[in-house]
């Protein structure tokens, strides 16, 4: 599922800024709005170690972007299952509000939570007793459903499904 590279101009780098990664993929992705060039491939990267995901990537060189699907850990719970492949992904340090301009949004210099950012680590083995590896991850959800018909309801409701977020 290599990206034609091809159709991309000579030099052409992926760096989005937390910003543009909530604006411009993760909500496009949610609202099913198509994308210019399927950059960020759909994979469920709790099914994978760390080091077998470079190979599911549709571009990049040593950072790669996924769009994945979040289980519960508990049936009536709101906590993730981050358990993957021979280890399990630890959440540290603090998360990370992700606040957009509304000229970016389109409404006029006010600043707003759109989003946050989260630190994971890959430990292989089984807590406690993990031993942890140089692999991290950035985890980015919205701050709130975008969705108009959900009549307000959070993403993380308690509803019969196991996923959490859509994406």
């Amino acid at each position: 599922m290599r990206l034609p590279h091809s159709s991309l101009p000579p030099g052409f780098r992926f760096h989005p800024t937390d910003e543009e990664l909530i604006l411009h993929y993760l909500m496009k992705k949610l609202s099913s709005s198509p994308f210019p060039v399927s950059i960020i491939a759909d994979v469920d990267i709790y099914k994978f170690d760390p080091w077998d995901l470079p190979d599911k990537a549709v571009f990049g060189e040593k950072e790669w972007y996924f769009f994945s699907p979040r289980d519960r850990k508990y049936p009536n719970g709101a906590r993730p299952n981050r358990a993957a492949g021979s280890g399990y992904w630890k959440a540290t340090g603090t998360d990370k509000i992700i606040v957009a301009s509304s000229m970016a949004a389109g409404r006029g210099g006010v600043f707003s939570n759109i989003g946050v950012k989260k630190a994971l680590v890959f430990y292989k083995g089984r807590p406690p007793k993990g031993i942890k590896t140089n692999w991290i991850m950035h985890e980015y959800r919205l701050s709130q459903n975008p969705n108009p018909n959900s009549n307000n309801r959070s993403f993380k409701s308690k509803d019969c499904s196991m996923r959490l977020d859509d994406w």
